[in-house]
């Protein structure tokens, strides 16, 4: 009897010992399936990121991909502090080098001019000034707004825009290279003679085009450009130095744009500019209501 219990035992033992044998030559087995699996995902997801990359530049900034507006985010956006903008792999959008109106307040028609205007003729060649993918194709009419023009969107955080062309050569979500031709000069919509209206924005605020072009040499002023939250002005990284330089002279000016909450007062301790200097600059009172949004110039 004693005999036929140790056999039974000895049995029980031998099947459980197979089958702890068996299950880890199964986890052995499965072990390189899993490490395979996990590159196989590893690979689709490095796939989707280059294709919304693709798909849309600056996908990381910006929330959305709009085909109706110039600056289609307004409050929808949250805006860095500061960020650093690459200027390289650029290309002039025209080889013009004439400037024929500066960015800035125009206190006769009192209102912001968000951009370089650029003698061009009709029919000259405009180019994309930088690689990326144009968000915006369209024609506002004649004596309206941009006329014909064209937004680009670009891998550094830019979008460029294109306006009073004569024709258009891209379509919307074409990608183009910097450098590749997308319009012709024109003088179409709110325009007196034929030029290049030229804007750069970073998550739709305006930045001027002259801190980072130098149309004269045909060139960019830096590698880099560092934006800074509510002020627009001159700031870059010299090429060679790597220094951190501010304009000088009569391109030093600044601008700020009002927030909700913002009196004069605010807004001169902000920027180290007394009230009676910002009253002078922007041909205002000290009792002027300020709207959010308003851009004042502050230098």
């Amino acid at each position: 009897m004693i005999s036929k219990l140790a056999k039974i035992f000895t049995a029980a033992a031998m099947s459980v010992f197979c089958l702890n044998v068996s299950g880890q030559d199964l986890l052995a087995r499965q072990a390189p399936i899993d490490r395979k699996l996990k590159i196989v995902d590893s690979v689709a997801l490095v796939r989707q990121i280059k294709a919304e990359q693709s798909a849309y530049p600056a996908y990381d900034l910006y929330p959305s991909w709009s085909h109706e507006f110039v600056n289609a985010y307004g409050s929808n956006v949250q805006m860095p502090d500061t960020f650093r903008i690459s200027l390289e792999d650029f290309c002039m959008p025209t080889e013009s080098t004439k400037i024929t109106d500066v960015f800035g307040y125009r206190p006769r028609r009192r209102r912001m001019h968000y951009g370089l205007d650029v003698k061009v003729f009709i029919g000259d060649t405009i180019r994309a000034a930088f690689a990326g993918k144009v968000r915006i194709v369209k024609d506002q009419g004649r004596r309206k707004g941009y006329g014909k023009y064209v937004v680009i969107r670009h891998e550094n955080g830019l979008e460029t825009v294109y306006g009073h062309l004569s024709r258009q050569l891209v379509s919307e979500d074409q990608y183009v290279e910097a450098g590749e031709p997308i319009a012709l000069g024109g003088n179409t919509g709110r325009s007196t003679g034929s030029h290049l209206h030229f804007e750069t924005r970073f998550l739709g605020q305006p930045i001027n085009p002259a801190v980072l072009f130098d149309f004269e040499k045909q060139d960019v002023l830096a590698d880099t450009y560092l934006y800074r939250k509510g002020i627009v002005e001159r700031s870059l990284q010299n090429r060679s130095t790597g220094r951190t330089k501010s304009a000088s002279g009569s391109q030093n000016v600044r601008y700020y744009k009002v927030r909700s909450g913002d009196s004069l007062g605010k807004i001169a301790q902000k920027t180290g500019v007394s009230i009676n200097t910002l009253c002078r600059l922007n041909n205002i009172t000290r009792n002027k209501i300020l709207r959010p949004g308003q851009v004042l110039r502050c230098s």
